[in-house]
């Protein structure tokens, strides 16, 4: 009997949606990738477009969509504040609108799905590191508040479909993450760090450094996605999924100097409303449940970071928005 399933990845061809969908081709698996591009671009994903078991479909997930799937990744939805706070109503639109889509398929097709969730439903934490119990401090009305609050309905979505409709659902908060594949202009702090220092630009930091994130490579974060979405029925999640190694904003900056060879300077501006000082995930649960955690370090993972951004033509991607 064949083990290959049919997979449904939202948001297929943003950074972290593409490499699922390659990881889960290259096992064999029927990947239909659905994404409208807003803040994506469809190169991420043309290799794959010659396999006989990926298809791509352009579609918003706001609006209903009827596949036959066995499992469903939700990735879709900006991730960046500078796009999510773009289109505010359109951010909270695919959180709250796209779950009850990708939730209503689930339960006529008897299919698992997983809801990429986000760090951000901490808010600006008075609690360090964020365990998954933490409630959050959340400013519902703030500028942040589309993606923070979208995000949070959308785990209250999940919970009460399983709780209603016995869907079978997994929920990972994912924290920072970055490495190769990231849009140029997703307005990351990795990101915008690389491409300013391989530019000769200055390094632009907003407050004065002194913020913490922690700081997960891809390969790893996707490792963690798929041992969810396959680890025991039992385990619905939340469950944290990030690099508890902690760094300050600077450091970073100066990181990304030393390993460019950049002569570039770091400029400070003032810091943007509800931006969280610390954020660091505890990861007590993924190690428990599913045998995670990340493996590659900070420096190893932005070296391959930056050969990817030296290895590209910047030029030829488009800034989603006007943000950047």
């Amino acid at each position: 009997m064949s083990t290959n399933k049919r997979i449904l990845v939202t948001g297929g061809a943003g950074f972290l949606g593409s490499h699922l969908c390659e990881r889960l081709v290259d096992q064999g698996h029927d990947v239909v990738c659905v994404d409208n591009f807003f803040t994506s671009q469809k190169t991420n994903v043309a290799h794959l477009l010659g396999r006989p078991n990926f298809e791509l479909v352009r579609h918003d997930i706001i609006h209903p969509l009827w596949l036959e799937v066995d499992e469903i990744y939700n990735l879709a939805c900006p991730a960046a504040p500078g796009h999510y706070q773009y289109n505010p109503i359109k951010t909270m639109k695919t959180s709250v609108m796209g779950a009850i889509n990708m939730l209503g398929m689930a339960k006529r097709c008897r299919a698992k799905i997983l809801q990429a969730s986000t760090s951000e439903v901490y808010g600006d934490p008075d609690v360090h590191p964020q365990p998954e119990s933490y409630r959050g401090n959340v400013n519902p009305i703030g500028p942040r508040a589309c993606y923070d609050e979208g995000k949070r309905a959308a785990e209250t979505l999940f919970m009460d479909y399983h709780r209603m409709n016995n869907v079978r659902i997994r929920m990972v908060r994912i924290f920072n993450t970055y490495g190769p594949g990231m849009h140029p202009y997703d307005g990351r702090v990795v990101s915008n760090f690389v491409r300013q220092a391989l530019a000769g630009e200055d390094i632009t930091i907003f407050g004065e450094g002194d913020q913490t994130r922690s700081f997960c490579y891809r390969d790893d974060l996707i490792e963690g996605i798929m041992r969810m979405m396959n680890g025991p029925d039992e385990f619905l999640g939340p469950v944290n999924l990030g690099n508890p190694g902690e760094f300050t904003i600077k450091q970073l900056a100066e990181l990304v100097i030393e390993l460019t060879g950049a002569k570039s300077k770091l400029v400070y501006r003032p810091l943007p409303a509800d931006d969280p000082t610390q954020r660091k995930p505890d990861i007590t649960l993924a190690k428990k449940h599913l045998k995670w955690e990340p493996s590659i370090p900070l420096r190893d993972g932005l070296k391959k970071t930056i050969d990817w951004f030296r290895s590209i033509d910047i030029a030829s991607f488009r800034a989603p928005t006007p943000n950047f």
